[in-house]
């Protein structure tokens, strides 16, 4: 297609860097929640590659895969003027020539991942992240006195898992070398290349990094010498190969190994590698009128666990789109006729996305546009001669760009790139960019989620089906097999089948503490049983504002009216409000409105708005948080327009502004005494790049369901560390105030911790906890826990092998599943109607309270009872999605500290 002249001419500076400009919802409608908090099953989550990949979660450890040395396509050696990674601001026109490799040079299969395969220092203590690689070894955080981590509650069920043993030969051994070169060669390529040709001395199976060799066999000298005629200058070089050690079955080394040989077998069975994960293109689902495309793949990694060595297989989908990056420039052109924010809105839509390039099935984020440059820009190839894109991908690729005025993509090297000497952007094509994932606006369309989930919300039968079929077509590869047979290994067919246990139902205390209540044990719900019962600690709705527009008048009276109706029953007082009627929808109106009616005696305002524009709800939260504090609850109209569905809604709001207030709800039987619990979660702030907002909530009472919250904004760990020291030590100065003294014991639920991170947690924040009791008081030495909470994991458990289904809530794993340097255990807290169930990983890094294994088990189940935004069970501990909460409308709306005065109240609910 041809370009409008005007579309594409040429500019005098980039794109706008990473101005996302997306409007995007408020944090929350805060009318209760759709479905359980973190509990959906399928549930849609953004890689790391940027596509959307539902119902599988990400990869703990993942190995690069083929193709995965140089960056295949035009790249460029110099870079665009101020265009950087920290700023991603175009400033002006890139006076450097770009380079391209070729592609003979794009690294082969053999080279997956064997950079971290050295003993000499490549593998640490800890899991770290060079490149695409991820290094298995995990910290030791295991306590020295938790001889059995087994807890004995509830009862025994069995369980089938996603694993899939890894079982070694008797005659399996692997044997690694030191390799020189005398001459020195420099080139790894020409390294690998004369090593390969010694098939008669190491055999055909050999793994070879350019210095390091693996073999499965024991070379009959210490130092074996060979030789080798140099190409280029034909001269003779020695090639001296000297052995070092034999590698442990169990070794990190030797899992590294596994999961290469793994990646060479995925190739095999055709699935593709896009990012960390593979896919098979060949079994893609077209959702033509959306304009989708489904890739379903497996996320793999092989990991040591209890007793075995084992493969982690679970399902995954990327979600690439129809339309390349191009037709969506020109659907953006078109929409605006061709008007001077042409280049604002494409900035807008594709800055910041990650774009598949099919070609060679590569992701890259863009960072941005150069509208100076076209495919017939010339650029310089590695050889030094000069060519231009268009005839670069004729050559290469054989394929035939359609439009020479388009501009091109901007795609700042990942580390791994910049190691490989690529130090400017690299350049991409939009006409051969697909975008991937899901914008904010597609999430929100029902009808597109819903046709998204007929593929990807996987239920727990046949999710067992795909991965019994996954196994069995590598078993009946012959390629697959021989590779497998060739080192010695070969894998069980059946998945792993293991025991579990169902912990027992709680007790729920609400108004009356003689008389609790339970529920059903299969759903975790109690919706029902607590209907018509006196909340546990009722605020009152004395002296009260609720805003509104002249528009939504009948719905703020239907508000009103069904409070009267449902707060009695609930214990809570509603007086009638002060009634605002605000002749316009604006921002500033709703400001003006709440400047002119909060007064130091307001114990609640409420707020009506007409649609989710996420300024104006910003502008009310900030407000309200910040500039003067007072609680706050903002509902949309549209929410309360369902006329059938009032009583539910208001009964909802009802228990928010309870809790908004400092009321609570209900309570289960924790027998602790003289504790405090405390959950920390961390959220990327929005305004700013770089900065993270830390979220702190410590309970203050016997029945851990009142509250002090602190948050603290960082740019680094140390600062992090810092501010983290502050909210503890006023958490402990509150609860003495509170209490009377100190408690004797702290429990520390941590969530938001990433893959490789668990090492600066287990060496820092617990030293820093450690440093706070000090502060506090010179004497002051509590007992304490400290326990990682982790969502994004891909274990996942069935109940029954032959009709499959997910395990009931309360279920534990605590065996086998496990891993050995840890004191962890899994607990699925929550219910799902569709999809297969999450569970949730518990890691007990720190643990001086004397709690035996079955009471830190039975203490993570019940406070899964206690978040009051959902009448039952949830899918982390209360404190933590408290956390996530407070974090969540810090960083997407405050952008500031909330006021000190809040500090005691759910205001965040």
């Amino acid at each position: 297609m041809d370009a409008p002249s005007q579309m594409f001419s040429a500019s005098s500076s980039t794109g706008r860097g990473r101005s996302r400009g997306r409007a995007g919802k408020p944090a929350q409608s805060e009318v209760g929640e759709p479905s359980r908090p973190g509990s959906s099953a399928g549930r849609s989550q953004v890689s790391s590659t940027g596509g959307a990949e539902l119902g599988a979660g990400e990869t703990p450890y993942g190995i690069s895969g083929p193709g995965g040395g140089l960056i295949r396509g035009p790249s460029r050696t110099g870079s665009v003027s101020q265009v950087s990674v920290a700023s991603h601001q175009g400033q002006g026109e890139s006076q450097q020539r770009s380079v391209s490799p070729s592609p003979s040079e794009i690294s082969s299969i053999s080279q997956l991942g064997l950079d971290a395969l050295r003993l000499g220092g490549a593998v640490g203590p800890a899991a770290k992240r060079r490149g695409a690689l991820l290094f298995i070894s995990e910290p030791h955080t295991r306590p020295a006195h938790i001889t059995d981590k087994r807890g004995t509650s509830g009862q025994q069920i069995n369980l089938i898992s996603n694993l899939f043993k890894l079982n070694r030969t008797t005659n399996f051994h692997l044997f690694q070398y030191r390799v020189s070169f005398n001459p020195e060669v420099p080139s790894k390529g020409m390294r690998k290349s004369m090593l390969k040709e010694q098939t008669d001395v190491l055999g055909n199976i050999t793994m070879f990094d350019g210095e390091t060799l693996f073999l499965p066999i024991r070379l009959d000298k210490e130092i074996t010498e060979m030789f080798s005629v140099r190409k280029t200058d034909n001269a003779r070089i020695v090639i001296s190969v000297r052995f070092t050690t034999e590698i442990p079955p169990t070794a990190p080394t030797c899992l590294q190994l596994y999961n290469i040989i793994f990646k060479r077998v995925l190739t095999q069975n055709k699935m593709k590698a896009i990012g960390r994960n593979y896919y098979n293109a060949e079994d893609a689902v077209k959702i033509p009128q959306h304009g989708l495309e489904v890739w379903p793949g497996f996320v793999t990694s092989i990991l040591q666990y209890e007793t075995s060595t084992m493969l982690i297989a679970d399902v995954s989908h990327k979600i690439l789109h129809a339309q390349s990056v191009l037709e969506v420039m020109y659907q953006i052109y078109n929409a605006c006729k061709g008007g001077a924010q042409f280049k604002e809105l494409v900035a807008k839509k594709v800055i910041g996305q990650i774009v598949l390039t099919r070609y060679n099935n590569k992701t890259y984020r863009i960072d941005d546009i150069d509208w100076n440059q076209s495919p017939s820009t010339n650029f310089m190839k590695t050889d030094k001669s000069e060519i231009c894109y268009t005839d670069y991908y004729k050559t290469a690729y054989d394929i035939v760009i359609k439009d020479h005025k388009q501009p091109l993509l901007l795609s700042m090297p990942k580390a791994k790139d910049r190691r490989r000497g690529q130090d400017g952007p690299l350049c991409l094509l939009p006409e051969l960019c697909s975008l991937t994932g899901l914008a904010d606006e597609v999430r929100q369309d029902f009808n597109i989620m819903k046709d998204l989930a007929v593929h990807t919300r996987i239920g727990p039968g046949d999710r067992v089906r795909r991965l019994k079929k996954f196994i069995e077509d590598i078993s009946h590869n012959p390629q697959s097999v021989k590779e497998l047979n060739d080192w010695s290994l070969e894998f069980q067919s059946t998945l792993l089948s293991l025991p579990g246990r169902q912990l027992p139902t709680e007790k729920i205390i609400q108004g009356d503490p003689n008389n609790p209540f339970t529920y059903s044990r299969d759903s975790a719900d109690w919706t029902r049983e607590m209907r018509g019962h006196r909340l546990l600690n009722p605020a009152g709705l004395t002296n009260w504002v609720l805003i509104f527009t002249h528009r939504d008048v009948g719905c703020a009276n239907d508000l009103y009216s069904t409070l009267q109706k449902i707060c009695p029953s609930m214990g809570m007082q509603c007086c009638k409000p002060n009634f605002v009627e605000l002749p316009d929808d604006s921002t500033n109106t709703f400001v003006r409105a709440l400047k002119d009616t909060v007064r130091p005696e307001i114990v609640m305002v409420l707020v009506v708005l007409p649609s989710n524009r996420k300024d104006r709800y910003d502008a009310v939260k900030t407000y309200c948080c910040v500039e003067n504090p007072v609680p706050s609850q903002v509902v949309l109209a549209r929410t309360l327009s369902k006329k059938n569905m009032m009583m539910s809604v208001a009964t909802k709001i009802g228990i928010q502004l309870n809790c908004k207030m400092g009321g609570e709800v209900w309570a289960v039987d924790i027998p602790l005494r003289n504790v405090m619990i405390v959950g920390v979660d961390t959220y990327h702030d929005s305004a700013k790049k770089g900065r993270s907002v830390g979220a702190f909530i410590a309970t203050m009472n016997s029945t851990f369901t009142r509250y002090y919250s602190r948050c603290a904004f960082r740019s680094s760990q140390e600062e992090l560390l810092n501010t983290m020291r502050v909210c503890m030590q006023a958490a402990l100065k509150n609860f003495h105030a509170i209490n009377g003294n100190l408690p004797e014991k702290v429990i520390v639920f941590r969530d938001g911790v990433g893959d490789g991170q668990l090492q600066t947690v287990h060496e820092q924040e617990v030293k820093l906890l450690l440093d706070c009791f000090q502060g506090v008081g010179a004497d002051y030495s509590p007992k304490c826990a400290v326990i990682v909470v982790k969502k994004r994991i891909n274990s996942r458990f069935f109940l029954g092998d032959g009709n499959v289904s997910n395990p009931p809530p309360g279920t534990i794993v605590d065996a086998e599943a496990t891993r050995p340097e840890w004191y962890d255990f899994f607990l699925i807290s929550q219910s799902v109607r569709q999809g297969t169930v999450s569970p949730t990983h518990y890691n007990v890094i720190h643990d001086t309270t004397g709690l035996k294994p079955d009471h830190m088990q039975r203490l993570a189940y019940k406070l899964c009872h206690l978040y009051y935004n959902w009448p039952g069970t949830i899918r982390v501990p209360a404190p933590c999605q408290y956390a996530h909460k407070l974090a969540f409308l810090v960083g997407q709306s405050l952008h500031k500290d909330p006021s000190l005065a809040l500090a005691d109240k759910l205001f965040f609910l």
